[in-house]
């Protein structure tokens, strides 16, 4: 069942992610004037699933249809909408522009002054990007409405008491468990996100609160974000090991944990929190995925701990479920949560902001990409199914659909031919020269683009299968 409802937020949010940014591109296309002939969801090589042509909408803003040839075929030059079968995306097909569809036939015949070909070049521009702009705009305004519906929860920085956990090299550079990042350089944090891990990287010192005075840390300056974000965490909320009660025939259950016991110890490893605890059961999940059967499996999932009550210590054995979980519950942290309500207009500038720094992120962290860390990083549809929880929550659909609508425009916009960027490149050449790029050359970067997409389409999903089994 986790698994159906996973799916079918994929399906929804890039579903609707398509057709809005589809959208973007037909907008511009019908202020100038310029005909589209195809706006479609997913791909309709050879065939489609529905299609319909815009006499529906004819007839809502009080037109007549449009009437049928001899052949029973429609006779509108206006828009036909449908549904594809091939899920990978969708497209809008403008009347002459060479684009996927690659209508070579269309493209000799005598220019059209409703095509695309014969519209001034800064037109062009805009309704290459109308997909992009669509998108940010959507991105935004979503985080607007999160804000206004649901508000902003946080733990301010000077109320974390147990202050923060720090990995070994944080350690190195100079932090010590206990620390509080208070901001770097002259950004100051009002409260810590793994996302802060980031401004850490573009910073020189960092601030820290320690028993009660401010320390400034010298950042060393190769710090790489990947690393950062790795178990354990470069820096993250210390969470005390408080066991609050035991989940019924679970490992912790059969292996005698109760409520208010400590674990000292797994596999030897010394636990001083909650933290160590999900580290050191993440290190052995790692460890499985060089492993092949099922014996292996139980092997890695079979466990020493040290347990004590307070008063002395005993030494059991568990065999961890197959998510490498106990199967306790930790006591929540006793932290003060900090909400903020946004009005409706107070909501937007909040938004926006909101959406421009996750943008400015994204961009910082493309230059990982040419690393063969980054590259391995690089996920498919898998890699987009895992990032949606296992329950349909409203707040996280949403926020993790304005994200994906971010990432969408911004990869549209990279100058690469057969996206959206590629296109605009040529007419921002035009712009600047007054001279057209000839179609010969348009088709040639058109097929190039789309083998380009289409290596990257099969690197990002072999990247996500290759995790499925370890590799």
């Amino acid at each position: 069942m986790e698994i159906i409802i996973k799916i079918a937020q994929v399906i929804v949010s890039l579903g609707l992610l398509i057709v809005l940014h589809e959208g973007g591109h037909f907008l511009f296309a019908k202020l100038f004037k310029t005909r589209v002939e195809k706006f479609y969801l997913f791909f309709d090589y050879k065939f489609h699933l529905f299609s319909t042509y815009d006499n529906w909408f004819r007839r809502l803003i009080g037109k007549k249809p449009v009437p049928k040839d001899e052949k029973g075929e429609n006779q509108y030059n206006g828009t036909e909408y449908g549904i594809g079968w091939i899920p990978l995306g969708g497209y809008v097909k403008i009347a002459g522009m060479i684009d996927e569809s690659m209508d070579k036939e269309q493209m000799k015949q005598p220019p059209k002054a409703w095509e695309f070909r014969t519209k001034p070049a800064w037109q062009r521009l805009l309704i290459m990007l109308g997909g992009v702009i669509m998108n940010f705009i959507v991105a935004f305004v979503i985080y607007a409405m999160v804000l206004f519906a649901w508000g902003e929860d946080y733990i301010k920085s000077t109320d974390m008491t147990n202050g923060m956990k720090f990995s070994a090299q944080a350690k190195e550079d100079g932090f010590q468990d206990g620390d509080i990042i208070l901001g770097a350089d002259d950004e100051e944090f009002l409260y810590w996100t793994p996302a802060r891990a980031r401004t850490l990287t573009n910073s020189k010192v960092a601030h820290v609160l320690r028993n009660g005075e401010r320390v400034d840390i010298a950042l060393p300056s190769d710090m790489n974000l990947l690393e950062m974000l790795e178990a354990p965490q470069y820096a993250s909320v210390l969470m005390p090991l408080r066991i609050d009660s035991i989940v019924p025939e679970s490992p912790a259950d059969k292996a005698g944990i109760r409520p208010g016991d400590l674990i000292t110890a797994i596999n030897g490893t010394p636990i001083n929190d909650f933290n160590d605890v999900q580290y050191t059961l993440m290190a052995l999940s790692d460890n499985l995925s060089k492993e092949s059967t099922a014996y292996d499996s139980l092997v890695c999932r079979t466990i020493t701990l040290d347990i004590t009550d307070g008063d002395s210590v005993r030494h059991t054995e568990a065999v961890l479920n197959t998510n490498f979980t106990l199967g306790f519950i930790n006591a929540t942290l006793n932290y003060t949560t900090t909400h903020r309500n946004y009005g409706f207009f107070e909501s937007f500038p909040a938004g926006i902001a909101y959406g421009w720094d996750i943008l400015k992120g994204y961009v910082s962290d493309l230059k990982y990409l040419f690393t063969k860390k980054g590259a391995r990083s690089v996920g498919g549809f898998i890699a987009i199914g895992s990032i949606f929880p296992a329950t349909w929550d409203w707040h996280s659909f949403w926020m993790l659909t304005a994200f994906l609508s971010i990432i969408l425009g911004f990869m549209n916009v990279l100058p690469i031919p057969a996206l959206d960027g590629g296109h605009a490149i040529f007419a921002i050449y035009e712009i600047i020269t007054h001279r057209q790029p000839s179609e010969k050359l348009l088709e040639r970067a058109q097929y190039v683009g789309m083998f380009l997409l289409i290596a990257l389409l099969l690197f990002a999903n072999l990247n996500d299968v290759l995790r499925l089994f370890g590799i």
